[in-house]
């Protein structure tokens, strides 16, 4: 069968819902009328919205929070702030206003600092916190390397 048709049906009788609702028989749906309290969601689909967010959260703090310098921190930066910003959320990670200030100026240090002396880390999730701030700490010595050797090198 072409599920095409079928789909385009459902479509139509469900219409699409970003978020999740109570469809008329009480039941915790989304979309096209996911029923997400029965079927819930496979770990191929969470898979695929894990890569939608991470990717948003990624653009989100490339394009618009560090345009000049995120794409060429240590990966182990990029992905921590990655981590940080999925789960805060936009308004969340804005919110730690000092730090986004150190990281301007590559103070990762200082940055890693802002994170441990906050509420996420001291009641939030403060393991992730801990291995978060870590990451970025500890690549503060490779940044540094890295510019002293361009600035060796005259590229700088």
């Amino acid at each position: 069968m072409d599920f095409s048709k079928a789909m385009d049906l459902i479509k139509k009788h469900e219409g699409f819902r970003r978020h999740p609702y109570r469809c008329t028989a009480g039941k915790l749906t989304i979309g096209y009328g996911r029923n997400i309290e029965a079927v819930g969601i496979s770990e191929t689909e969470a898979g695929y919205m894990l890569y939608n967010d991470t990717y948003n959260a990624w653009a989100d703090l490339a394009q618009f929070i560090f345009p000049a310098q995120f794409s060429v921190w240590p990966e182990r930066v990029q992905a921590a702030l990655v981590d940080m910003r999925y789960q805060l959320g936009h308004s969340g990670f804005r919110s730690f206003e000092k730090m986004i200030k150190a990281l301007r100026v590559e103070d990762f240090s200082a940055a890693a600092h802002e994170i441990l002396d906050s509420k996420y880390a001291k009641e939030d999730t403060p393991e992730r916190a801990q291995e978060i701030a870590g990451m970025i700490r500890d690549s503060a010595e490779t940044v540094h390397k890295r510019y002293a050797r361009a600035s060796k090198a005259g590229k700088l």
